[in-house]
């Protein structure tokens, strides 16, 4: 099914990439007061949909991995739209840039892919190496960087199509941008942190501890990091200007909980999923106090969440095929 409804763009308006979203996605996250409402909608296609994004028109975008499609929910109609993608794409995360286009990583054939959902049509860029592309995020310059999972770091110039690869061991899974541009990569398999200077090339690391096994990033508005560390249960503070760790919090369902997705809001406030339980937990940084909610589905599956200009916490239950919101 491909949608030909035009895309609106909003007023919003989106800030240094750095910032964005919590995990560089180009939006600036906002900061409000939950209520602990949460709602939640069935995609159209729950093949194992995954990674939503924010787009400038307020609206989320998804990727159906399995299903070999983008979805879009419409957040004030809650209805959905779904665009195909070439054979063999499955697309793995997402993000919208500024003038509305999907940007995805081809994780089934080695590409990244441009999505134009006011006419549906795709155009692929194909990953040097090929491999399985996994998470990306967009810089200042409009750039875009993505993991690969068979070693490898990708930048795309957008503009000529051009990606450049930096080799990177330890099984590159999720990635943000500090506020000086630096490029960090969860070397899960390697229980570090990698770290390119994109001016120099430059490839360093931070030892994040043994079985620590770093899974995901996000960039808090002050400009520190917060990263998952799924082998242990943990919530990693890190300073990138220091490339030091200045604090760890166990996470509410301790060492076996799973710790996946991060994000942060325009406060600070960073909040963690837990894959082996059916909850988020939010820590606030001022208080170092947990908020543990409750997710009204079971078996949930969360592997991406954001949170949008409005300061709405959106994740995508890759296991049961739902949309959901805390606002």
């Amino acid at each position: 099914m491909r949608s030909c409804a035009a895309l609106a763009v909003s007023l919003l308006l989106f800030a240094s990439g750095a910032f964005a979203g919590g995990s560089n996605y180009g939006l600036t996250p906002g900061a409000k007061q939950l209520s602990g409402k949460i709602s939640e909608w069935p995609v159209p296609t729950p093949k194992f949909a995954r990674d939503p994004a924010p787009g400038p028109d307020g609206n989320i975008y998804i990727a159906v991995m399995q299903g070999n499609r983008i979805a879009r929910f419409d957040t004030k109609t809650q209805k959905f739209n779904e665009w195909d993608l070439p054979p063999g794409a499955n697309p793995h995360g997402l993000l919208v840039d500024k003038e509305g286009k999907v940007w995805y990583t081809g994780n089934g054939n080695g590409t990244i892919g441009e999505l134009d959902p006011s006419t549906g049509k795709v155009k692929e860029h194909k990953a040097p190496s090929g491999g399985s592309p996994h998470t990306l995020v967009i810089d200042d310059a409009g750039a875009i960087w993505f993991t690969n999972q068979r070693g490898s770091i990708g930048r795309l110039d957008r503009k000529t199509g051009e990606i450049r690869e930096y080799r990177m061991s330890g099984g590159p899974y999720g990635l943000a941008i500090d506020k000086r541009g630096n490029v960090w990569v969860c070397r899960m398999n390697a229980d570090r942190m990698g770290i390119i200077d994109p001016k120099t090339g430059k490839i360093s690391d931070l030892y994040m501890g043994p079985g620590s096994r770093p899974r995901r990033v996000a960039t808090a508005p002050d400009g520190t990091l917060w990263i998952t560390l799924y082998g242990n249960g943990k919530l990693a503070h890190v300073d990138p200007a220091a490339v030091k760790i200045i604090k760890e919090y166990e996470l509410p369902a301790g060492p076996n909980g799973g710790a996946y997705a991060v994000t942060v809001d325009g406060d600070g406030r960073v909040f963690a999923n837990e894959i082996q339980t059916d909850t988020v937990a939010m820590l606030d940084p001022k208080t170092e106090k947990f908020h543990v909610y409750n997710l009204p589905s079971r078996n949930v599956g969360i592997r991406k969440a954001i949170v949008d200009a409005q300061g709405r916490y959106w994740y995508m239950g890759s296991h049961n095929g739902r949309l959901g919101v805390i606002e």
